[in-house]
C-alpha cells in the first residue's frame, strides 16, 4: 500500500513539474509574440530570445519558484505599437506596467482573463477608445489602476466598482464623459482618486466620499461638475469630506463651482486645497483658521471679497498662499508675519489698500511675493527688504510713493525679477541697485524717478531685461550692459528699455538703440564696416525696420500697436529682402518706410 501511495505522489510531482514547465513555455511564447508585435527602437527588449530563460528577460519578474511570470514592467522603454492580446496568456500575471511609451489603439478585451492582476498601469501613452467593462468585472482583484494621460473616451465603466479592494484609481487627462459611476460607492478601500482634466459632469460626489473613509487624495479638477443646489451650495460636499479622517489633498480647481466657502471647509488633516478658477463668492469664513495642517491653499481666480481674515495667521504650517485675482479689499493682515514657513504669497489683482506691512520682512522663508495690481499706498517698507531669500518681488501697478529704499541691496537672492513699475516712486535711482548682481529682470518703469543713470548699474551682470522707461532719468546705459544684452557679459539676448527718458539706451535682442535717432550697437557697426557697400546698406535697412517695428509693438496704447498678422507680414518682407528680392518694399500696413543710418 505504501508503494502505491509513493507511486501516486511521484506521479503527481511529475505532473506538476510538467505543468509548470508547460506554463513557463506558454509565458515565454506570449512574451516573444508580444515583442514581435511592437517596435523597439532602443532595443530595450534585446535579450527576449529563445535561448534566454524567460525569468531572465529584461523587465520581467517571476515568482520565487520561477514557475510563472508575475510582473511585466516596460515603463519608459520607448516602445511603439498596440498592446498585444498575447499578454492575456500570462494567466498568473499580477503587475502590468506599460506606462510612458507610445502604445496606441484600444485595450484588448482579452486582458480580462488576467484574473490575478493587481496593478494595471498604462499611463502616458496614445491609447484610445473606451475602457472594456469586462476587464474590470473579471479582474476584480485590482488594487492600482492608472490609465491617465491617454485619449480614452466614453463613460467610466461601472464595473470598476466591482474592484472592491481598489486602492488607487487614476484616469486624469483623458476624454471621459458622463458622471462618476454610482458603483464607486462600493470601493470602500479607495485611498486616491484622480479623474481631473476630463469632461465629467454631475454633482460633486458627496455620497461616494462618505463611503471612502480611507481617502487621502481627491483630484476632480477641470471637469464639468457642479456643487449642490444647482451649483450654489458647497457645504454638503465639504461636510462629507469630514468622514475621510486621513484626507491630505483635495483639488477642485477649474470647475466653475458656485457657492460660498462653507464653514465645513476646515478639515484638520488637509495639507493641500486647490479651489482656484471657480465661481466661489463671498468672504473667506473665519473657520479657515482650523486648517491646522494646511501647507498650500489656493483660492485664486474666484469672486471672493471682503477682508483677508486674520485667522489665516493660525495656519502655522502654511508654505504657499494664493489669493490673487479676486475682489479682496482692506489691508494686508500684519499677522501674516507669524507664518514662519511661508515661502510664497500671491495677493495680486485684488483691491487691497493701505500700506505694505513691513512685518512681512520677518518671513525668513519668503521666496516669492506678489502684491501687484492692487491699491496699496505709502512707501516701500525698508524692513520688507530683510527677506534675504526673496527670489521674485512684484509690487507693480499700485500707488506706492517715496524713494526706492537703499536696503534693496539686501535682496541678494533675487534671480528672476524685481518689478516696481507703474507706481509713483520718486527720487534718484539708489546706487544700491548695482549690488543686485544676480537679478535677471528689473522693471522700474512708469514712475517719477529722476536724476542720472549711474554707471555702476553695469554690476548687474546677469541682467537680461532692464526697463527704466517713462521716468525722468538722464544719461546713457553703460556699454557693459548693452554688451550683456548682446551676448556679452553674463546675460545674452536681453532687453534694455529707457524710452521716455533723456538720451538713454535701449537694447532689444542684438540691436542697440539711442532714442530717438541712432542705432549704435558698436559690435554691429564694426562688423558692418568689413562688408561691401551693398551689404552694409542691406544691414542698415534691416536694422532700421526692426527698430521701428519694435517701437510700434511696444506702444503703451494697444490701439497703436500693429496686429500680429501685420508684424508677421512685415517680417516676411524683410526676410525676402535679405534673401535678395529687390522688388520688396516696406510701405506696409504699419505705415512706415525703410530707414537708414547716419554715418556718425
Amino acid at each position: 500500500m505504501a508503494y502505491i501511495r509513493l507511486f501516486f505522489i511521484l506521479l503527481l510531482l511529475r505532473l506538476v513539474s510538467a505543468y509548470q514547465h508547460h506554463s513557463l513555455l506558454q509565458d515565454k511564447a506570449a512574451l516573444l509574440a508580444f515583442k514581435k508585435s511592437i517596435l523597439d527602437p532602443t532595443s530595450a527588449l534585446a535579450n527576449w530570445k529563445d535561448d534566454v530563460h524567460v525569468c531572465n528577460f529584461t523587465r520581467i519578474k517571476c515568482n520565487e519558484q520561477h514557475h510563472r511570470v508575475m510582473e511585466i514592467d516596460l515603463s519608459s522603454s520607448q516602445l511603439v505599437g498596440k498592446i498585444s492580446p498575447f499578454i492575456s496568456n500570462l494567466t498568473r500575471l499580477r503587475r502590468l506596467k506599460l506606462n510612458e511609451n507610445q502604445f496606441y489603439g484600444t485595450i484588448p478585451p482579452e486582458l480580462s482573463s488576467l484574473r490575478y492582476l493587481i496593478v494595471f498601469i498604462v499611463m502616458d501613452n496614445n491609447l484610445t477608445g473606451t475602457l472594456p467593462p469586462s476587464f474590470f468585472s473579471n479582474c476584480s482583484n485590482l488594487k492600482v489602476i492608472d490609465a491617465s494621460l491617454n485619449y480614452f473616451t466614453g463613460q467610466i465603466p461601472a464595473q470598476i466598482g466591482d474592484c472592491a479592494t481598489l486602492w488607487s484609481l487614476n484616469l486624469y487627462n483623458n476624454n471621459f464623459t458622463g458622471q462618476l459611476p454610482a458603483s464607486f460607492t462600493n470601493i470602500t478601500s479607495l485611498s486616491s482618486l484622480d479623474v481631473g482634466y476630463n469632461f465629467l459632469s454631475g454633482e460633486l460626489p458627496s455620497d461616494m466620499v462618505r463611503n471612502w473613509p480611507n481617502l487621502t487624495n481627491l483630484y476632480l479638477s477641470y471637469n464639468n461638475m457642479s456643487s449642490h443646489g444647482n451649483n450654489t451650495n458647497l457645504y454638503p460636499f465639504f461636510a462629507a469630506l469630514r468622514n475621510c479622517t486621513d484626507l491630505k489633498e483635495v483639488a477642485l480647481d477649474g470647475m466653475g463651482l458656485g457657492g460660498t466657502l462653507p464653514s465645513s471647509i476646515a478639515h484638520p488633516s488637509l495639507k493641500f486645497l486647490d479651489l482656484q478658477a471657480n465661481r466661489i463668492f463671498g468672504p473667506i469664513p473665519r473657520e479657515i483658521g482650523n486648517l491646522s495642517n494646511i501647507t498650500e491653499l489656493s483660492l485664486t481666480s474666484n469672486l471672493l471679497n471682503g477682508a483677508i481674515p486674520e485667522e489665516i495667521s493660525l495656519l502655522s504650517m502654511l508654505e504657499r498662499l494664493f489669493l490673487s485675482h479676486n475682489f479682496f479689499s482692506g489691508r494686508i493682515p500684519v499677522t501674516l508675519s507669524k507664518l514662519k514657513h511661508l515661502g510664497l504669497v500671491d495677493l495680486a489683482n485684488n483691491k487691497l489698500s493701505g500700506e505694505i506691512p513691513g512685518s512681512l520682512g520677518d518671513l525668513g522663508q519668503l521666496s516669492y511675493l506678489f502684491l501687484n495690481n492692487n491699491l496699496l499706498s505709502g512707501s516701500i517698507p525698508s524692513k520688507l527688504l530683510n527677506c534675504e531669500n526673496l527670489y521674485k518681488l512684484d509690487l507693480s501697478y499700485n500707488q506706492l510713493i517715496g524713494r526706492i529704499p537703499p536696503q534693496i541691496a539686501e535682496l541678494r537672492e533675487i534671480r528672476i525679477f524685481i518689478n516696481l513699475s507703474h507706481n509713483h516712486l520718486q527720487g534718484p535711482l539708489p546706487i544700491e541697485l548695482s549690488k543686485l548682481a544676480n537679478v535677471l529682470e528689473m522693471d522700474i518703469s512708469s514712475n517719477n524717478l529722476s536724476g542720472n543713470i549711474f554707471p555702476q548699474i553695469s554690476s548687474c551682470i546677469a541682467v537680461t531685461t532692464i526697463n527704466f522707461s517713462h521716468n525722468s532719468l538722464q544719461g546713457l546705459l553703460p556699454d557693459s550692459l548693452v554688451g550683456a544684452g548682446n551676448g556679452g557679459g553674463g546675460g545674452g539676448g536681453g532687453v534694455i528699455e529707457n524710452m521716455g527718458n533723456s538720451t538713454a539706451n535701449m537694447l532689444t535682442g542684438s540691436i542697440g538703440y539711442i532714442a530717438p535717432e541712432k542705432v549704435v550697437d558698436s559690435c554691429l557697426i564694426r562688423a558692418s564696416r568689413d562688408q561691401s557697400a551693398e551689404v552694409r546698406r542691406m544691414w542698415e535697412v534691416a536694422i532700421g525696420e526692426l527698430i521701428e517695428l519694435g517701437i510700434l509693438c511696444t506702444q503703451e496704447t494697444p490701439s497703436n500697436r500693429p496686429t500680429m498678422l501685420d508684424a508677421a507680414d512685415d517680417l516676411d518682407r524683410l526676410k525676402r529682402y535679405l534673401s535678395g528680392d529687390t522688388t520688396v518694399t516696406f510701405a506696409s500696413s504699419l505705415g512706415f518706410s525703410s530707414s537708414t543710418l547716419s554715418n556718425d
